[in-house]
């Protein structure tokens, strides 16, 4: 069984409809990718599986139906959601913000460690961990974010927008931490991106939405070579 099940979803903000029944699977220990033009529903996808939107539809995680569960009940299943726009607490330090990532935990050992095994991935932290969160760069704050997620020990992690706004040697190294891991802690990750690109390099496979539905999904080295894709969302 895949780890995560979205069965003719839908979603809506008010009166407006923002997904129209899409369906898609997250095999355990993959990265996939949904890539989509602004306002094709993309990031509302990773709010209705946070519980965080209205919506319809079955989504199953891990076995479970969580489409009526609470946020807070989602995210102490093993999902951890990491919004587009970074959402640091900026007054609090840097080692405060990543220790806000174990509310979900008990076991205050365990939590160090955990905080400890961060310096592996941002070796940087532990220069910085009294520092202000909000005087980091942006690329720092990226990480921080995605940091404070791990702290949770999600088995599922979300992506929304990571590259969004950031240089493109930013965005590769981030790319390359989320890669390392999946491959070496097996971290299954749903990203959504506007960067097609490195999206279809690091996923195993893609979903493209267009106005709230799946307009193409498929294998991600396959649809790189799609012609519609890539005149669409890679510009070539």
């Amino acid at each position: 069984m895949p780890l995560l099940e979205l069965r003719d979803v839908s979603a809506r903000y008010g009166p407006i409809t923002a997904l129209h029944g899409i369906s898609l699977n997250v095999d355990e220990g993959a990265i996939v990718a949904i890539l989509g033009a602004n306002g094709a529903g993309k990031t509302t996808t990773l709010r209705a599986i946070s519980g965080l939107v209205r919506k319809s539809g079955e989504i199953v995680f891990a076995g479970r139906a969580i489409g009526r569960w609470s946020p807070e009940r989602i995210a102490r299943s093993g999902i951890a959601h990491v919004p587009e726009g970074r959402g640091i607490l900026r007054e609090l330090t840097v080692w405060e913000n990543l220790r806000m990532g174990a509310y979900v935990r008990r076991g205050r050992a365990e939590i160090k460690a955990d905080l400890e095994r961060l310096h592996g991935y941002f070796p940087w932290l532990a220069d910085r961990r009294d520092q202000q969160a909000g005087t980091l760069s942006g690329g720092e704050q990226q990480m921080l974010v995605l940091g404070r997620a791990l702290v949770s020990r999600p088995r599922l992690l979300l992506l929304d927008e990571p590259s969004l706004g950031l240089a493109p040697l930013v965005v590769a190294d981030f790319f390359r931490i989320v890669r390392a891991l999946n491959e070496e802690e097996g971290l299954t990750v749903l990203v959504v991106e506007q960067n097609a690109n490195i999206a279809l390099e690091v996923s195993r496979r893609a979903y493209v939405l267009e106005v709230g539905r799946v307009a193409i999904d498929g294998a991600s080295d396959e649809l790189i070579q799609h012609e519609r894709l890539r005149a669409s969302y890679l510009g070539y």
